[in-house]
């Protein structure tokens, strides 16, 4: 089982208009096009009845402190934690492919709608729901794809996963209102492979190229 991208190669930087932030011209950060990118998957193991896919960034400061400060770095030393930009569920196994931005185009205030996606398919909260959950001008419920959007001022550059999961069963076993904390646990037992593409994002202006 493969997953593959035209948006970027295994391992390397994800492009700016898959992020959820950028950097604008006079050096502030911004909301960047927040496209979900490319994927095409192949090989698929016999009795695939549908896909999970799952974005996680695993290098987000487990404590806020230090986030977005100006006169300082978040230190690399910081235990990290797992922040999900993407659940998605019941995904026909054909055709093999999702198109750049079939699925997010832009960054909704509050949060796109959901659980109901394309191609029958559900989506689940994204963890920029408790990120905003305290901002009255943000809060909301945040389904679907948000890209990368990592502190300015973290001294990693952080690594998101994609990951695919060919699964046996036409519907995950998640109701509601799903986190990608529960489709994890709703994966056991019924997955029969999986395959990941990562890439690497930092708005840290000493640590990009």
């Amino acid at each position: 089982m493969k997953l593959m991208s035209q948006s970027w190669s295994n391992g390397e930087r994800i492009p700016a208009r898959y992020a959820a932030g950028t950097l604008s011209a006079d050096g502030s950060v911004d909301f960047s096009d927040n496209l979900n990118p490319h994927l095409a998957w192949s090989d698929l193991p016999a009795g695939t009845r549908s896909l999970a896919l799952i974005c996680h960034d695993f290098d987000v400061p487990s404590r806020g402190d230090d986030v977005n400060q100006p006169d300082r770095e978040v230190p690399a030393d910081l235990p990290r934690v797992d922040f999900f930009h993407w659940v998605l569920v019941d995904l026909p196994p054909s055709p093999s492919e999702i198109a750049e931005g079939e699925f997010s185009r832009g960054f909704s205030a509050r949060g796109k709608p959901g659980p109901q996606a394309l191609r029958g398919a559900r989506q689940g909260l994204n963890d920029y729901t408790g990120w905003f959950a305290n901002n009255p001008d943000m809060s909301g419920s945040y389904f679907g794809y948000d890209g990368p959007f990592p502190p300015f001022n973290d001294s990693l550059v952080h690594h998101y996963v994609f990951t695919l999961y060919a699964l046996n069963v036409p519907r995950l076993p998640v109701e509601g209102h799903f986190t990608g904390a529960q489709v994890r646990e709703a994966l056991a037992g019924l997955m029969l492979d999986a395959a990941t593409l990562s890439g690497t994002y930092t708005l840290n202006r000493r640590l990009r190229p």
